[in-house]
């Protein structure tokens, strides 16, 4: 009995090497062809196994500072597909002017990828250039088609006009009576009214430098509503984790809301957390019911995090 087992054990040895060589040289094979016919972008295959396609922005000029920016000076979206067992990731970063950011979020909502990241590169740029990153996990193909979604739908705003716009359109609100009572009841929180300005502020807190940080340290979701209880403007910042990122996202979204940046605005802190800031017009009760159905999506996603 020994004997087998010594015999075994040496033959799983030698065995075993070359098994899992084999599953991962398996794992490791993306089609760059396929990711090619699903997103009709030249796909390239890195030495890492890696298959990247990319899309330069040169249908829209830019100038940054006075000097017009080639695209392969920064102006490039681009995605990238690794292996993951028998599916597969994608990470990327796509270049969105201003009017083409609901477009682009809303595909990538509707074809299930997430969206990690949106912020700006450039000071002094026209028009406003900005960067929205995307994520996700699947079947290459589909995660590659989903991508496409993504740049067709930004190639469709710009199709419908060439120039990007330079505001959202609709009537400007006015100051005017802000019922901040109503406003408050709705959302669930007091409005404190500071020149006119009605703003519902929430506390969250975390850790930073092995200290308790809150509130006042700037761990707040919060939103400001400007002009009348006819039409008002809202504009505001959510502040989450990691897990709560998407379910919020989503919300805004299909509220209505604009969403104007997402990016951290600390480093270090316990949970990591995320910020996302926002924009809308609109009747006041609308826009706080707005607000309140995202804060109910986080709410949602932050019970089920609970052990």
């Amino acid at each position: 009995m020994r004997f087998h087992f010594h015999c075994f054990r040496a033959v799983w040895t030698l065995a075993l090497p070359m098994l899992l060589c084999c599953l991962t040289v398996h794992a490791a094979e993306l089609d760059p062809a396929k990711i090619l016919e699903a997103s009709g972008a030249e796909a390239k295959k890195q030495p890492d196994g890696v298959v990247r396609i990319g899309w330069s922005r040169d249908d829209v000029p830019v100038v940054v500072d006075g000097m017009r920016l080639p695209p392969a000076a920064g102006l490039g979206s681009w995605a990238a597909f690794a292996p993951m067992g028998d599916q597969a990731m994608v990470m990327g970063d796509t270049v969105v002017f201003e009017d083409e950011v609901d477009a682009a979020m809303d595909a990538a909502f509707k074809v299930g990828l997430e969206v990690t990241g949106l912020h700006n590169h450039f000071f002094f740029d026209k028009p406003k250039v900005y960067f929205m990153h995307i994520g996700g996990r699947g079947e290459p193909m589909q995660l590659a088609g989903g991508v496409k979604a993504v740049w067709d739908a930004i190639k469709a705003v710009r199709k419908q006009r060439p120039e990007p716009a330079t505001a959202f359109g609709g009537p400007v609100p006015t100051p005017g009576k802000l019922d901040s009572e109503a406003i408050g009841k709705v959302i669930g929180h007091r409005a404190e009214v500071t020149g006119g300005v009605a703003k519902v502020t929430i506390g969250r807190e975390g850790r930073m430098h092995g200290h308790r940080v809150g509130g006042s340290m700037g761990l707040t979701t919060w939103a400001a509503f400007t002009g009348s209880d006819q039409l008002a403007a809202i504009d505001g910042d959510f502040i989450m984790t990691a897990d709560e990122v998407q379910p919020v996202l989503r919300a805004l979204r299909q509220a209505g809301l604009h969403v104007v940046a997402l990016h951290n605005h600390m480093v270090g802190e316990q949970p990591a957390f995320y910020f996302v800031h926002f924009w809308g017009k609109g009747q006041a009760a609308q826009l706080a019911q707005s607000f309140r159905s995202a804060l109910d999506a986080q709410a949602r996603t932050a019970a089920l995090a609970k052990p």
